[in-house]
């Protein structure tokens, strides 16, 4: 059964908006996707609150405290959002269940300085070897010096980049109702969904 972990412990990098997309990519495919969130705002699971019962099934994961166990049985695939500033006892129960880490990161110093320390305490963990990490660069700006600048860091890190998601609206008027890119018609979200094409055959690797 894989964990996928999304995480960073800089604050407003898009965690949720990328866990709960991931989600919805998996239930879409039929998988039993089971949505687990150790944040305090508890974002996930106000979002689940919003799914419609038409859509494809996400559960919640009750995660108390820091005390994170295995889910129960039935479940075939876990995205876990974590907090911003995740570390210590958190980050060890974290590192202990994931198969998968997602960094998703925004073109700016404060993104990339954070991400950078987080990349290298994560390389150096016990857990390296076992655990895939990929970066996936959020609320991406085609044409602006920041990206330009993203890139260029990026390019410098030696953590594969899965994805380049754009800065769109569509992620937050689809958070707004429990939404994901995979529960409206493809046209609409259609640039969004070829974004999401080689993040998806990267999970399922």
């Amino acid at each position: 059964m894989p964990v996928i972990v999304i995480a960073n412990p800089k604050g407003g990098v898009g965690k949720s908006t990328l866990a709960t997309n991931v989600a919805g990519c998996l239930a879409a495919r039929g998988h039993a996707v089971m949505l687990g969130d150790v944040d305090r705002q508890q974002s996930a699971r106000q979002w689940l609150g919003l799914r419609p019962p038409a859509c494809a099934p996400i559960r919640g994961w009750d995660v108390a405290g820091d005390a994170i166990v295995r889910p129960p049985k039935g479940t075939s695939h876990v995205v876990l959002d974590t907090p911003a500033g995740l570390h210590g006892k958190r980050l060890e129960a974290v590192l202990r269940i994931a198969d998968t880490l997602l960094v998703p990161l925004q073109a700016s110093l404060f993104d990339i300085q954070a991400t950078h320390a987080f990349v290298q305490e994560l390389r150096a963990h016990k857990r390296a070897a076992s655990i895939r990490i990929g970066l996936v660069g959020m609320r991406v700006r085609e044409h602006t010096i920041s990206n330009e600048q993203l890139h260029a860091y990026l390019a410098t890190v030696p953590v594969p980049v899965v994805a380049w998601l754009r800065d769109t609206q569509n992620y937050v008027h689809l958070a707004a109702r429990g939404l994901t890119l995979w529960d409206v018609a493809p046209s609409r979200v259609e640039r969004d969904l070829e974004q999401w094409a080689p993040l998806a055959a990267w999970l399922d690797r």
